[in-house]
């Protein structure tokens, strides 16, 4: 996806003097990484790079002593943990790319380190003063564990009806005239895919896989097989087809359940700018990093892709997207700005923001980039998905931890909307959406294998043995949980 300067008053221009930022949020996508088709994966040095650049261009806006946009009360130099709060799934690529992102915001502190004993030594911290900044490996984030080995959209999400409205993509006339017309193209490139594919994987089906294969070996290899037949236009087409594929996954405007990601995402920011707004400038910096699904499913809930078909598309390693709380009231030890002076700016970069323009888009089809903060709480509320009944509800999951959820659901309502009038506690409870897809899929899995095998009088059999036996695996159905590389 490469974003277009849509207007120019939409570009992200210097803060005016009088405006005081009082927090961020920023969720980020993890650097270059290897193929999804040939787990693991694992963050490369230049998916490193790209993650530490994008840390040190945030920290020269809103971090250090002479920052652009200096966030009000935020310790410059040494990070306070108390006022950062950094998530990130369980998976290896964005854990790394979290690690590396925030050694930009805060770099190794050197002197200011040192600590005086009580023999009045000196002791630096290792590393040059390297600091140690936590990073929460949490279920409740908007993106599924371990979703960079994952290749399709709602393999971790556990929400059954995302999961049924992903699948009715692939039995729609638009994936299966797709699926149709593409295969000449994509049988075209079985010298490039050396094998990988077999040819009944190597289809639109398998688009984003496919373009993931072929992107990363013109990055990282000095040599591909037949790699005439790359052309620039060839690999723009796979690229499109890549897009296409991934946002009729993630985001369906007649069934918003699809966006489950997104709605996830959408009350974990609400619940930590309102946690910042009613604190008091209480943890004033929150990171994220997520999968590229996560961004696509939040850009169709907020409408962005109504502003530009470029919100339809994956973005680049290393993007991010940004809601600055900010106001033109004062600040200050005398007192803190109301709700009513509060108004929240939503910016994005398409890959690192050290290399690309750091944008100020309007949410929601508004036509100001700032929005009141209760209007952009109002906004959020009406999408997000902030409480286990919430999510028990529109996921239509009644077992697991859902069973006792489900029950009062109906009686508990949006957790994520109750952040627009709440200010005198932290508004929203973290979403659980990972937890309870986890718990609940085991769940279902056992029960259904307990019941087959007890039926069929089948029995279990180590993978040594079927090894032994010459055992070889079974091509799934071709639904979404089933599509592999």
């Amino acid at each position: 996806m490469e974003l277009k300067t849509l207007l120019l008053s939409l570009t992200a221009l210097p803060l005016s003097a009088a405006e005081t930022v009082l927090g961020v949020y920023i969720f980020h996508r993890h650097g270059d990484r290897s193929a999804k088709s040939l787990p693991p994966a694992n963050l490369t040095s230049l998916g490193a790079d790209e993650v530490f650049q994008s840390g040190n261009f945030y920290r020269e806006r809103y971090v250090s002593s002479n920052a652009r946009s200096p966030i009000f009360g935020l310790s410059n130099d040494i990070a306070v943990p108390s006022q950062l709060s950094v998530l990130s799934p369980s998976d290896a690529v964005l854990q790394s790319s979290s690690l590396a992102f925030l050694q930009g915001v805060y770099p190794p502190a050197g002197s200011l380190s040192t600590s005086t004993l009580a023999n009045s030594s000196k002791v630096e911290a290792p590393l040059g003063g390297y600091q140690y900044i936590p990073v929460t490996s949490s279920t409740t984030a908007s993106t599924s564990t371990n979703a960079e080995n994952s290749e399709w959209l709602q393999g971790g999400s556990g929400c059954g009806n995302a999961v049924v409205s992903s699948n009715n993509y692939f039995q729609s006339p638009e994936y299966l005239g797709t699926l149709d017309q593409t295969k000449p193209f994509y049988a075209s490139l079985s010298p490039v895919l050396g094998g990988l594919f077999s040819s009944s994987a190597a289809t639109f089906k398998n688009a984003y896989t496919i373009f993931d294969y072929v992107n990363v070996g013109r990055i990282h290899n000095s040599s591909i097989p037949s790699s005439d037949l790359l052309t620039d236009e060839t690999v723009f087409q796979l690229r499109t087809l890549a897009d296409n594929h991934e946002w009729n996954l993630a985001y369906n405007e007649s069934d918003a359940i699809r966006a489950v990601e997104g709605a996830t995402l959408a009350a974990q920011i609400l619940q930590q700018l309102n946690g910042t707004l009613t604190g008091n400038g209480k943890t004033p910096l929150n990171v994220q990093f997520g999968a590229y699904g996560t961004f696509m499913s939040f850009f169709g809930l907020a409408q962005l892709h109504k502003l530009s078909a470029d919100f339809t598309g994956v973005v680049d390693y290393a993007s991010s997207m940004v809601f600055e709380l900010v106001t033109n009231a004062t600040a200050g030890s005398s007192g803190y700005p109301a709700a009513a002076d509060v108004s929240v700016r939503f910016l994005m970069a398409n890959g690192t923001a050290a290399q690309n323009p750091l944008t100020a888009y309007p949410l929601f089809g508004q036509h100001d980039v700032l929005l009141p903060w209760n209007t952009f709480a109002s906004e959020m509320g009406k999408f997000a998905i902030g409480d286990t009944a919430a999510w028990c509800s529109a996921c239509g999951n009644t077992t697991g931890i859902c069973a006792p959820s489900s029950s009062s659901s109906s009686s508990s309502g949006d957790g994520a909307a109750a952040a627009s009038s709440k200010s005198s506690d932290n508004g929203i409870s973290l979403p659980v959406a990972g937890v309870i897809g986890a718990l609940v899929t085991l769940v279902v899995i056992l029960a259904v294998e307990g019941l087959v095998y007890a039926l069929a009088g089948l029995r279990l059999v180590r993978k040594s043995t079927l090894a032994s036996m010459g055992g070889a695996g079974v091509p799934g159905s071709g639904t979404v949980a089933e599509v592999k590389a």
